[in-house]
């Protein structure tokens, strides 16, 4: 049963046309009056299908040699020849089966005549790209499918790339419906590395409708190519009945951010660094308490901008040089209290910090600060 066929109730008089599903049990059937009728799915007969959502067999085309691997809903790319005669597998998000286009080079999309029903707040963007192993027990070997999901009430211009270094290839392109998935390509493990660098880029627009204007999207994704070998990367979602490895295009209207750096981008960006700059230290004094009391932040993050590439030993000296740096600057200021905020942890700045009075500062009166402020991470020194 798909949205779209005609069924017969039952135990009851009358029937409709399928509108949708809320959940595995329950069907919305329209009547000849217009409204939506809830109904087991048991209780429902199907007497006419919507063609539309018929799968159609391919013919099968002629053997391949082993090294060339189909690609489905994409271009036919020279080096495979025609497409292969496996069924397509674009699958509706909500119940619904979609096919995959099989376009022959770059001809125009042509969008349903079948209106997919609108979700509620749909009219916001949500778009995911999603890798899905076929065999997720044999998830070093398996081959792999990817998915564009199109979780919105709009339809969706799109284009599917792989770079191979500067240039770019399309891997597939077409409509996408609304509150769809459909099916872009197939791909070996052994063509993982061709997918490390991909595009997505679509138009989205409604159909025969007024709708609120979207901006053009196009974004790159760097594919982290080891996550395909570990199991705990493939999670459940609502899109799929696998795991599946997902990556967000756009969220909640906002296109993901560009995170791909190429190498040589890297190297450029390298050789125009004349010297590698210290890491800038920030102001220690966090803000003047009531009373004259001084108050001092010795969390690592609060003196320092960059900590990459100094040991817990470097870290540690560095919060007692400003330590130090703070009791030789009030050392002759009798009767000023000074908190220094060193944090619970696991107590190895603070014992640091007591062993460093006993030693240069014994006169220094020190004590718990106030646990209602401070909490239990803090030491105030009173200079003596």
């Amino acid at each position: 049963m798909k949205i779209g066929d005609k069924v017969r109730f039952l135990n009851e008089v009358g029937g409709g046309i399928v509108k949708r599903f809320q959940g595995k049990d329950i069907v919305l059937v329209e009547d000849a009056d217009g409204f939506d009728i809830p109904m087991s799915v048991r209780d429902c007969v199907v007497i006419d299908t919507d063609d539309y959502n018929l799968a159609k067999p391919v013919p099968k085309t002629a053997p391949k040699r082993t090294e060339e691997k189909p690609v489905k809903a994409s271009i036919s790319r020279p080096e495979q020849g025609t497409v292969s005669g496996s069924e397509r597998k674009g699958t509706e998000l909500k119940g619904t089966e979609l096919k995959g286009m099989e376009p022959e080079g770059l001809s125009r999309p042509q969008v349903s005549v079948y209106h997919q029903p609108e979700t509620r707040g749909g009219d916001i963007l949500n778009v995911f790209l999603a890798f899905v192993p076929e065999d997720i027990k044999a998830v070093s070997t398996t081959p792999f499918e990817a998915y564009l999901v199109n979780d919105s009430n709009y339809y969706l211009y799109y284009t599917y790339l792989c770079a191979e270094g500067k240039a770019w290839n399309v891997r597939s392109h077409g409509i996408i419906e609304p509150n769809m998935k459909l099916l872009l390509e197939e791909f070996e493990k052994a063509e993982l590395n061709d997918r490390e660098h991909v595009a997505v880029q679509f138009i989205a627009l409604k159909d025969g409708r007024s709708f609120a204007l979207k901006p053009a999207v196009s974004v790159e994704l760097r594919i982290d190519t080891v996550k395909f070998y570990k199991l705990h990367t493939f999670q459940e979602s609502e899109f799929f009945e696998t795991p599946a490895l997902i990556y967000d295009v756009v969220k909640s209207d906002v296109p993901a951010k560009q995170v791909y750096v190429s190498a040589e981008e890297l190297q450029s960006a390298l050789l125009q660094k004349k010297s590698v700059e210290s890491p800038k230290a920030q102001p220690i004094v966090k803000r003047g308490g009531q009373n004259g009391i001084i108050e001092i932040d010795l969390h690592i993050g609060e003196l320092l901008d960059d900590t990459r590439g100094m040991s817990n030993s470097e870290m540690l000296n560095y919060q007692l040089d400003k330590f130090r740096e703070v009791l030789e600057q009030y050392k002759n200021k009798r009767e000023q209290r000074i908190v220094f905020i060193h944090g619970k942890g696991d107590g190895v700045l603070r014992k640091a910090l007591l062993d460093e009075l006993k030693r240069k500062y014994p006169a220094f009166r020190h004590q718990d600060a106030s646990f209602q402020e401070y909490g239990f991470g803090a030491t105030m020194v009173t200079v003596k």
